[in-house]
């Protein structure tokens, strides 16, 4: 689930971004494709939205805070992960309890699973 807003911009950037980095892009664009599209003030508190700050579980069980940001505010060093990386594109639209998979480097198949997700302050997403 997206907000029609996020579909929007999400659209665009994977279009955008497939000179550069296709892969990604297309997994985005695929994404978006499946989507349930909603108004922003119908998005369920607890779904993973641009903006949204996500504490994940891995495999090992430790635990992490990350924001979902667009590429130009991503940040590893504060935990502002792009929607252009794998992991980004598994977490945007899942929801509390869910776990997401992709594949890392060398194909290697990884997944988390979203323990809280924390909204947006209004005026964080930006476009």
């Amino acid at each position: 689930m997206v907000s029609d807003a996020d579909h929007d911009r999400l659209t665009g950037l994977a279009r955008a971004s497939l000179d550069r980095t296709p892969e990604t892009a297309e997994e985005l664009l695929s994404e978006m494709d499946r989507a349930v599209v909603t108004k922003a003030a119908a998005m369920p508190a607890d779904v993973v939205r641009m903006g949204s700050t996500v504490t994940i579980r891995g495999e090992s069980g430790d635990t992490q805070r990350i924001t979902l940001v667009y590429p130009g505010d991503a940040n590893i060093t504060e935990n502002r992960i792009s929607v252009l990386t794998p992991m980004g594109t598994a977490l945007i639209g899942a929801s509390r309890g869910q776990a997401v998979r992709w594949s890392g480097r060398g194909g290697r198949e990884l997944s988390v699973t979203v323990e809280a997700v924390e909204t947006p302050a209004s005026g964080q997403q930006r476009p």
